[in-house]
Parts: C-alpha cells; structure tokens; sequence
C-alpha cells in the first residue's frame, strides 16, 4: 500500500487493477481515454497480463466486457458520456442478463461540453438500467469505487455505473492505494440460461432485476458514500452529489458548514436519509453537476417550493457546477481571479500547423465551387474545426458516423452530389454500417475519409482502419475503380482536386482516402527516436 498523485482517471484505473481486474475495454473519449491509458501504461497491469487494447467502438468494448464477465472474470468497460449511448443496447440488456464475474462500466460526463455535443447525465440511463450507481466525489473515492465496486458487482450479479465528470477526472489528488486483490479464475455461469435473452427468459430475469431493487436501496442506505452532516441551522438543508460535495466544502475553507449536509455519492438515492433532511429543514438545496436527476425526484414528491436547485434558478441550469454556483446560491461572498488578459481571451480551437486535413478542405472547396455551399457533412474528430475560418468546409457534426448517413439522407432528398468527410478512427468505429447503407442503394454520394493513421483528437490512440481502409471499403460493396486514395499535400493539390471533381461526378456511392500521417504523432516518433 501507498499513497500516489493521481488524476480521478487514473484512480479509477489503478482501483480497479487493485482490485483484480483482468481485462479493460474502451474506446477513447474525453474525459475517459486516461483510464485506459494508464493501464496500458502500468507495469504491474502488464505483469498481470490485464488486457487493455482499444476497441472498435463503445458497443464493442461493453459487449467484449460483458464476455469477460461471463467467463468469470471482472472486468470494466470505459467510455465517454455519448459513448454511453453507442453502448446503450448492451448496456441497458446486461442490466437483465446480469454479470458472472464483476463489471463495472465507467462513464466520464463532461458538463458545459469541453470535448462534447451534449451535456447529458449517465446518471439517467443508470436509473433506466435499474443499476447501482457510484458518484465519486474525490480521487480518493473514485480509486475506492473501482477497487470495491467488482465485489459489490458479484454480490448482486449486476453490472455496477462508475459515473464521473470533467473536473475529477482531469484533476489530481493523494491516492492511498490497498491490498492487490487476486483475479478471479475462469468459471462459468451456474445458471446456464443467464444469458440468453430469449423472451421467456428475458422476463424472468427482469422480474429478478426488479425483485433486487430493495436490495439496492438498503445498499444505498448503509453507504459509506452517503453520509449526513448534522447542522444547526435548518432554514437550509444541502443534498451535495458527487463532485457537488467538494464544491460546497471549497466555500467553507474550515470545512465547518452550519446547514445539514447531506453527502451523496450512491444510488438509488437514499430515501430515509432524503426524507429526514427534508422534513428537518425548511428549504432544501440540491448540488448536483449535470441534469438535475436528484432535484426532480425530490420535487415530485416534496413539491415545487422547497426544493432549490437548477431547475428554479438558484444553480445555472446549463454548464458545470463550481464553488462560486455553490457559494452564490448560499449567499456567501465571492472571490474571483484576476480577468483572463485579452492575448489569451476568445481563442477558439485550430488545426495544428501542417494538419493533413487542411490539405484535405483545401482541396475539397476547391472542387465544390461549381457545386456551391451547403453539402458537407462531417463527423466528430479534429477535423470538426472545418467549420471554422478560413475553410467553413462543412455543414453538420451530430454523432459518430452521421457523417456518411445524413449525406445519404440529403442525396434522397436530392441534394446531389452530397459529401461527407469522416476520420478513419470514426469511420471503423460508427461509419461502415452507414456506407453499406448507401452502397445497398448506389446512393450519389462521395465519401472522404480522412485518414491520419491514428485517432487524433483523443491523443493519438491506434487506428483500427490503418493500412486497410480500402479493403474495408471495397468488402463492403464499393466498386474498387471509385475507391480513391490520394496524398493531401500543397504539391498534389491540383491532382487532387481533379481526383474529387470526378468522384463528385460520379453518379453512385465514391470513396477518397487522403492518407497523410497525423503532423502530432510524427513528431512525437522523431523525439522518441532521437532520444535513443
């Protein structure tokens, strides 16, 4: 044992190494990818053979979790607050299936979106799940849920949500590590049906979920995560969720807070607890960092008038939480930084100098002159940053892989030629089920998949596609002569534009691959090398 300085992603990765996982699958995704990283990077996961490779997508990394879990083994699947939702079928079934050997899914939610498209609250598909939920509200805990979230995972047979935000898992604290736990051995379900979720089973193991739902409550209840602070004065109780907690405390630097406090970091809420601060208390106020999960269902059995939180005004109802949000809603004074200079103010993101993907929007505009504006759709990657000066390349990012799908969409509406530019990373992860969708119907569409060996924006993790994204393409149906692959650099500029312009012709589904290795990673090999 010992004490590390960890960032809460880390944590969660060495709690869980600590307690005997054997195999960790993700798809990388801020605030999530370090979890993985650091595994991967472990010395003692790597003795221990701890199987930490990528995954394709979110799906796949739940699903392969899932496998390991029915061998017996425990596992944990990691994953971004959208990536949640990729994930969702698996997900939302292994509620029913249950677990053999323990499973822990981690969802990193990222409030005020830093890296995302939405704000949304893993906390809501844990309670559509029927799941045990653990809300870390320090790094402490966070290492502390992992280590013990796999036996609280095998106690009951269900998988257990591990949700974290933006703000604990990129910041760093003291860890006090405990005892390596051994892995389980591989051993098979004792109900040999478990899995199978075939009607007749699916309902019998649902009523089972259900009948666990007390179970979980009294769990919740006797949760060293949920703890009540007495206080004096009761005009004001605080129910403070997960990072919430540590908000409220920064406002209170002696840590002495006159209201009852109500600490929680474990659900289903805890209802005694719940019921005794509200009826202590004249108003109660809700800390929570994303939806306001727990200010709904206090409202509707409380009441409108007592509960304050996000939904009445008296937290911002968008955005992350912070201890000036904390302070302002309990009317304490606040202290503020010096203002930001302005040399550094309003700097939206920008493609590095010498990104592949100028040369790909460089080129695309280019040969969409005669076409006009208004029929690029894009995906989710560094290349997103198309949309802005001086190239506005692109119309549209929604979700992995939409790209290819909505440019599909747009050429049944008529919109021809439509085009797409997609990543490679993306492309392997949401985007081949589009493309045989248009390849099924010949739609006129030109899918550019840009690829820069590497799955850039999350740090330059490996790229399931590299090296055979045309055999991907031409298996899936793409008729080989309109498979393109071209080389985005300024001296093959003109060759390039003629290459898109007759593709943009093309009266069917025609795929180009700019191939140009990410300028990020290429510097990082040279370094690496000279240090040799």
């Amino acid at each position: 044992m010992q004490k590390l300085l960890l960032l809460g992603d880390e944590a969660i990765a060495q709690g869980a190494i600590d307690g005997g996982m054997s195999g960790i699958y993700a798809y990388p995704g801020t605030p999530s990818t370090e979890i993985t990283e650091y595994v991967q990077h472990s010395k003692q996961a790597r003795e221990k053979k701890i199987h930490s490779q990528w995954a394709t997508n979110e799906k796949t990394a739940m699903e392969s979790a899932l496998g390991m879990s029915y061998a017996g083994k425990r596992a944990m699947a990691c994953m971004k607050h959208v990536g949640l939702n990729v994930a969702a079928d698996a997900f939302i079934n292994s509620a029913i299936t249950g677990v053999n050997g323990g499973l822990i899914v981690v969802s990193a939610d990222d409030p005020s979106m830093h890296s995302s498209q939405n704000e949304q609250d893993s906390r809501v598909l844990g309670k559509f799940a029927l799941i045990p939920i653990l809300e870390p509200s320090s790094q402490q805990e966070a290492y502390d849920m992992a280590y013990h979230g796999f036996e609280f995972s095998e106690k009951y047979k269900v998988p257990v949500l591990l949700r974290i935000a933006t703000r604990l898992a990129h910041s760093r604290a003291g860890v006090e590590t405990k005892e390596l736990k051994p892995e389980n051995k591989i051993s098979l379900p004792s109900n040999p049906t478990q899995f199978v979720l075939l009607p007749s089973i699916a309902r019998k193991q649902y009523k089972d979920l259900l009948n666990k739902q007390a179970a979980f409550d009294e769990e919740s209840e006797k949760s060293l995560y949920n703890r009540y602070f007495e206080g004096s004065d009761k005009s004001l109780g605080i129910i403070a969720c997960g990072l919430g907690y540590n908000y409220l405390i920064e406002n209170y630097p002696d840590r002495k807070v006159s209201y009852p406090v109500l600490k929680v970091g474990q659900y289903p809420l805890p209802r005694k607890q719940v019921e005794k601060i509200c009826s202590e208390c004249k108003e109660v106020l809700v800390l929570e960092d994303g939806y306001p999960v727990m200010e709904e269902l206090l409202k509707g059995f409380l009441g409108k008038e007592k509960i304050k939180g996000r939904l009445d005004g008296s937290i911002p109802r968008d955005g992350e939480l912070n201890p000036n949000h904390v302070g302002a809603a309990l009317g304490l004074k606040q202290t503020y930084g010096k203002d930001i200079p302005e040399i550094v103010k309003n700097r939206p993101p920008s493609m590095c100098s010498g990104c592949s993907h100028i040369d790909v929007y460089l080129a695309l505009n280019e040969a969409l002159k005669e076409y006009g504006t208004g029929r690029v759709f894009s995906d989710i990657g560094c290349y997103t940053l198309g949309a802005y000066p001086p190239y506005n390349s692109i119309n549209s990012c929604v979700d992995m892989g939409a790209s290819v799908t909505m440019a599909k969409g747009a050429a049944d509406a008529g919109l021809i030629p439509s085009v797409c530019v997609i990543g490679d990373s993306t492309f392997t992860h949401g985007g081949m089920t589009g493309l045989l969708d248009a390849v099924r119907e010949n739609s006129p569409i030109t899918v550019i998949i840009s690829d820069n060996f590497t799955t850039a924006m999350t740090g330059g993790q490996d790229s399931p596609g590299t090296n055979k994204l045309d055999k991907i393409v031409i298996g899936l149906g793409v008729v080989p002569a309109h498979v393109r692959i071209i080389n985005p650099l300024k001296k093959f500029h003109e060759k390039n534009v003629k290459i898109l312009k007759e593709e943009l012709a093309y009266n069917g589904v025609s795929v180009v691959i700019p191939q140009r290795e990410c300028i990020q990673t290429l510097i990082r090999k040279k370094r690496e090398k000279n240090k040799k």
